[in-house]
């Protein structure tokens, strides 16, 4: 019989010396948001980290894009068991930015502070939604150290809430090309399944699906474009520094354009607070199946070369332009 491994507790601060400047950077990763996501059967996307509200900042500011209405989710983080302070401060978040969902999550939570997260589901109309989660880490042997995520306070009517958005997408629902979109996605994740790389979201019916680039504020896309009829891939900047990001990025766009094998179109988007970098590949007929295969390869490998590309440039990118 093969010699199983024994699982040990990891304490956090050995991992996270910090609140703010280790566990909420690290929490915004879009892989560690996804991971916190999944917990809750939600599509988390980060919009702002340290997001101002009054003379106050929450820690991470997200838009649940699973949800009908893509509401704010506020998440406030602490490494140590919860206090009043930090539930006065989440509260005093949701009411500033009109948040619809609150995520706390701690070392521990105390038994009133959960019983503070159930009263507040209580109270709360159906559009409002409180979550108390604590964070483990573990490892077996000298493995790195993995992250678990425990829901410990949640809507009294969660299990009911959490299929709200599947239902809501059910297929009968669907436009033949929401249909066909979901079924695309639903593909190409399964043909990356144990990608080393490329961990697409979970499959929407939607023109588009993420992949984490290994940076909060940013991310690689996949499309879909039925009415130009091609398919794209893109690096998308999305944060307060996005044209600050994109600027550094344009200075080396010689080398960055001889870098991959298809034509990168850089476009600035001043109006939209964003800039993307994209690539494009035609698309005949999205309802043809058979062509499927070639599309997704080329999805693919496109992937895999703006990974290569932007990897390591953006993880080293500055929100600030020396003049």
């Amino acid at each position: 019989m093969t010699d199983l491994g024994r699982l040990v507790r990891v304490d956090l601060r050995t991992e996270w010396g910090s609140e703010p400047r280790d566990f909420t950077p690290w929490l915004a990763r879009e892989e560690n948001i996804a991971l916190l996501g999944e917990t809750l059967n939600m599509s988390l996307e980060v919009e702002q980290e340290e997001q101002a509200v009054g003379r106050f900042s929450a820690d991470i500011l997200c838009k649940d894009t699973g949800s009908a209405d893509a509401g704010w989710v506020v998440i406030e983080n602490q490494l140590e068991t919860t206090d009043h302070s930090h539930l006065g401060q989440i509260l005093t978040y949701a009411a500033g930015l009109e948040a619809k969902t609150c995520i706390w999550v701690a070392a521990k939570f105390h038994e009133e502070h959960r019983a503070a997260i159930d009263w507040l589901n209580e109270i709360s109309g159906d559009d409002h939604q409180f979550f108390g989660l604590e964070i483990e880490l573990w490892r077996i042997g000298e493995s790195v150290s993995a992250p678990k995520f425990n829901v410990v306070a949640k809507p009294n009517d969660w299990k009911r809430d959490v299929g709200r958005s599947a239902r809501s997408m059910a297929p009968a629902k669907l436009t033949e090309t929401k249909r066909l979109q979901l079924e695309f996605w639903e593909a190409l994740r399964e043909r990356l399944s144990g990608h080393r790389s490329l961990k697409p979201q979970k499959p929407r019916p939607q023109h588009w699906t993420t992949l984490s680039i290994g940076r909060s504020g940013m991310h690689l896309g996949a499309i879909i474009n039925t009415r130009e009829d091609n398919i794209g891939v893109e690096l998308y900047l999305a944060d307060e520094s996005a044209n600050a990001y994109f600027e550094q990025l344009e200075q080396d766009r010689e080398i960055i354009d001889a870098e991959v094998d298809f034509e990168l179109v850089w476009m600035p988007l001043p109006e939209r607070r964003a800039c993307r970098i994209i690539g494009y590949h035609p698309l005949a007929d999205l309802a043809d199946k058979t062509s499927w295969p070639e599309l997704q390869a080329w999805m693919i490998s496109a992937l895999e070369q703006m990974h290569t590309t932007f990897g390591s440039r953006v993880r080293n990118l500055s929100s600030e332009i020396s003049l």
